[in-house]
């Protein structure tokens, strides 16, 4: 603890907590208070109250001057020394730094405003797989490691791991840097470092996904680079080995998806006695978790309250000139970026939270995601079926961004996959395919040629998108209001409105059903088909020969 820090009345304060819960033995804590006095240079005297204290300890004890050491209480049991070794290696630090600054255990929880985030591992349950339980372990703890480096420099505090995810935040009681702010300038400090913290926690994935040596220049602490290390030498063996490799490189691919909010909550100690927990609850917290569940691979999901702040204080533009300067200089997919896409506006139905509707903003964050897609798919065309299916799934999470569909677009054009785009149109909209057949002489293969000249990936996959949005719309209410004459009058025109309305809300539901399990999957199977048929060609062309088609080769070259 840096004493040199703390003002009078928190040493006055923290003496006074020493003297209480040390007045059983009197000698060692009025030594422990004078030393700190001493060391802070504070007079007891500013305080009567402490003053009165240390007269009333001292006035029976002894003249005989101890040292500090002296006093200390002589704890000999192995029991007794490994419970401080678990209290040690549990209770984070920083939490025992802000409370001794604070002056004692806050006992009431109080309304404050925070900046929360959660981290998850996308699809952690397919990549565990590939490890054992003791790799996993070893490789989440040197994930977790790298992130609690960067909270660790910007100043947050990290609340919580669990499993495959972790909650962290800015501001409340532990983080002495809001102390003094007013609540707008406490605002803005949270905003700045809860943003600028996630986007460099993305970066860091990536780093650690490679095994990239820099992240552990980074590190401090001999513990932490040994931890990091340890979970790169797991990541370099499977990377490396020749067996394991092409499959590795191909299908592991450790990608986080970042949620994060602002709001007020309540921060303070919760639970029973004897299992408190320092913690915040709040509704802040509840939809930062459910920016989490939403958030883009690789990238963040932040509210709209979040996001005004971060746009009043000029956060949002200055990360867009600095995205956008990375991406034209690596001169990849992104360099046409806009702001409206790199902070891309969007409102997230939760179905299961009775269709609550979120106002939030995706951004993105990786200036070579586009590049670093398209190389994946470029493995995982060698992977046979499950290699189709990953890439299905990628095409399908991605559909929404033009330029990795783009990026993958031209990969299948580069390698001679040929992706049916007549098809696809023929499987979303049957009827103006027909229509468009028959003025091309009722020839689908002319149709064919036309849809691969004239339409995009991504057209189709917007065309997919507007098609569901449409779908996602509740269907139209009307509202009837009937003049009571009679009852039988009144009833039979009301039956006649509820009994159109029931018809309505079938007829969406069928348009729903059909569209998520028929027209959606036929889509993207008609994807893999393609991807399936080049595989089949290749494999053909590296296929050994048999024995009949070694006889005729060899037949041929004789003749020659």
């Amino acid at each position: 603890m840096k004493t040199n820090q703390l003002n009078p009345s928190t040493i006055v304060s923290l003496c006074k907590e020493i003297l209480r819960r040390n007045a059983g033995r009197p000698q060692y804590a009025t030594l422990t208070v004078r030393e700190l006095l001493a060391a802070t240079g504070v007079n007891p005297n500013v305080d009567p109250e402490l003053q009165s204290i240390l007269a009333e300890l001292t006035r029976d004890q002894p003249q005989e001057t101890l040292s500090l050491e002296q006093t200390l209480p002589i704890d000999t049991s192995p029991e007794e020394q490994f419970r401080k070794e678990i209290i040690d290696f549990y209770i984070p630090k920083q939490l025992v730094d802000a409370i001794i600054a604070n002056g004692g255990i806050p006992k009431d929880s109080i309304e404050t405003q925070i900046g929360v985030g959660f981290i998850d591992v996308a699809d952690y349950t397919f990549l565990a797989k590939f490890l054992s339980p003791k790799e996993n372990q070893i490789l989440l703890n040197g994930l977790y490691t790298a992130f609690a480096n960067i909270l660790k420099k910007h100043g947050g505090y990290l609340n919580k791991t669990e499993g495959d995810s972790i909650m962290f935040h800015f501001g409340g009681l532990i983080d002495p840097k809001v102390k003094n702010l007013s609540h707008k300038e406490a605002l803005q400090y949270i905003s700045s470092e809860l943003f600028y913290t996630c986007v460099e926690m993305q970066k860091t994935c990536d780093l650690f996904n490679e095994a990239n040596p820099a992240l552990i220049d980074q590190l401090i602490e001999t513990e932490e680079k040994e931890a990091v290390k340890a979970a790169f030498q797991i990541i370099h063996f499977m990377r490396n080995d020749s067996v394991l490799a092409n499959s590795f490189n191909a299908l592991f691919q450790i990608r986080i998806r970042i949620g994060a909010n602002i709001g007020e909550v309540s921060i303070g100690n919760f639970g029973p006695p004897g299992n408190k927990r320092w913690d915040v609850i709040g509704i802040a917290v509840i939809d930062a978790k459910r920016m989490e569940s939403t958030a883009p691979i690789g990238g963040l999901r932040i509210s709209e309250a979040f996001y005004n702040i971060l746009n009043e204080n000029g956060i949002v533009d200055k990360y867009y000139k600095e995205f956008k300067a990375e991406a034209e200089r690596k001169g990849g997919y992104f360099k046409e970026i806009t702001k409206d896409e790199l902070f891309h506006f969007s409102s997230v139905i939760l179905k299961d939270k009775k269709n609550v509707t979120f106002r939030t903003y995706s951004v993105q964050v990786n200036p070579s995601l586009p590049e670093s897609i398209q190389e994946q798919i470029g493995l995982l065309l060698y992977k046979g079926d499950i290699g189709a299916e990953k890439i299905v799934e990628l095409v399908q999470y991605y559909r929404g961004n033009r330029h990795v569909i783009r990026a993958i677009e031209d990969l299948f054009q580069k390698k001679n996959i040929f992706i049916r785009k007549g098809k696809i149109i023929f499987y979303m909209f049957p009827k103006r395919y027909r229509q468009f057949v028959h003025r091309m002489e009722n020839d689908p293969n002319k149709f064919e040629s036309y849809a691969q000249r004239k339409y995009q990936l991504f057209d189709l996959m917007r065309a997919l998108g507007n098609y569901q949005d449409q779908l996602k719309l509740p269907p139209r209410t009307f509202e009837q209001s009937t003049v009571f004459r009679t009852y039988d009058q009144y009833m039979n025109a009301e039956i006649q409105h509820i009994n159109y309305q029931y018809k309505r809300t079938i007829r969406n539901a069928i348009h729903n059903t059909y569209f998520f399990n028929v027209i959606f999957p036929l889509v993207f199977k008609s994807i893999k088909a393609s991807i399936l048929e080049y595989q089949l060609a290749k494999q053909k062309e590296t296929a050994p020969l048999t024995l009949e088609e070694e006889e005729e080769t060899l037949e041929e070259i004789q003749a020659v």
